[in-house]
């Protein structure tokens, strides 16, 4: 551990480098921060506090809000104090928490969007069956690997970081203290270490992406015995599914299959899954969704009742 000593802070260079712009761009983020934080909060409120919550799809997409919440409140408070600030200074222990915490967030986000798209597929392709698998003690047991997955992704992650000598240039090129940007300050060979993250995270995110794509093939070819009711029903809970997997995994995929060396445009493509999807997701999910807006209004009269007595 001694060898990072001589590194005890970094610097953010930050999104942009133009105080004008970062000053335009902090009213934004903050606005989007605020956003995710109501729409998620509805969302939590709404499924909690009505009929929906004893659904796994319901049950999951709470979750789902759940990790938005806390996923954004490692990555977009400090981005916005930063965007106001003229040098962004972090400590190393803070970096590695932040590291640690945000792909901890984020694993248990993705093994959480694995198993709603495993609930609409045994909806969808079994339905004579569905209470029976996807009842609520088998929820909870995906929730609980999702955070065991979680955590062994992101403790992998932090040993291999934790074991590398920072020698020199403290300056991340980043708004956020993530693996690949770190990689580039190591004072030694990283082809090896290029290689495991990518293995850890690129791959797994590809292959993950890969087997959703490949239940939705499945469940489009199941639907064609279906009714045009029971179609359009089924492709609107779909859609919206489809549409958040796309606009998590994407951006996610273009950031972590690169080596680190690479020059990309990380910083810039990890904005769609820090603030825009945690953002959009909630009105993904309310918007296209009659079943959630109903249990809206309910729960809203309720709670609008109950102050008023």
């Amino acid at each position: 551990m001694e060898k990072h000593k001589n590194v005890t802070e970094f610097v953010f260079m930050g999104l942009w480098e133009n105080r004008q712009v970062e000053l335009l761009f902090f009213l934004l983020f903050l606005f989007c921060y605020l956003a995710v934080l109501m729409g998620n909060s509805i969302i939590l409120l709404t499924v909690n506090y009505s009929h929906l919550i004893e659904q796994p799809m319901y049950y999951f997409l709470c979750h789902l809000s759940l990790m938005d919440l806390c996923y954004t409140s490692t990555v977009v408070p400090r981005l916005i104090k930063d965007l106001a600030a003229a040098t962004k200074y972090i400590s190393y222990n803070e970096c590695m928490t932040q590291l640690f915490t945000a792909h901890l967030l984020a694993g248990v986000e993705i093994f959480i969007l694995v198993s709603m798209a495993l609930d609409r597929y045994v909806a969808i392709v079994k339905p004579l069956h569905y209470m029976a698998i996807m009842n609520r003690k088998k929820c909870n047991m995906l929730i609980v690997m999702a955070w065991v997955v979680g955590f062994w992704h992101s403790i992998a992650l932090l040993l291999m970081v934790l074991s590398l000598p920072f020698c020199g240039p403290n300056h991340i090129n980043h708004y956020l203290c993530d693996v690949k940007p770190l990689l580039k300050l190591v004072c030694k060979d990283i082809h090896v270490v290029s290689i495991l993250v990518i293995a850890n995270s690129g791959m797994v995110v590809v292959a993950i992406f890969l087997v959703l794509v490949a239940s939705y093939i499945l469940i489009l070819y199941n639907l064609r015995t279906r009714s045009s009711a029971g179609r359009r029903k089924a492709l609107s809970t779909c859609s919206s599914h489809v549409m958040v997997v796309v606009l998590f995994f994407v951006p996610c995929i273009y950031t972590y299959v690169l080596p680190a060396g690479s020059e990309n445009k990380d910083k810039e493509i990890s904005v769609f899954y820090t603030v825009i999807a945690p953002m959009l997701n909630p009105l993904i999910y309310t918007l296209r969704n009659t079943e959630m807006k109903s249990a809206m209004r309910k729960v809203w009269s309720q709670m609008s009742h109950s102050e008023l007595k």
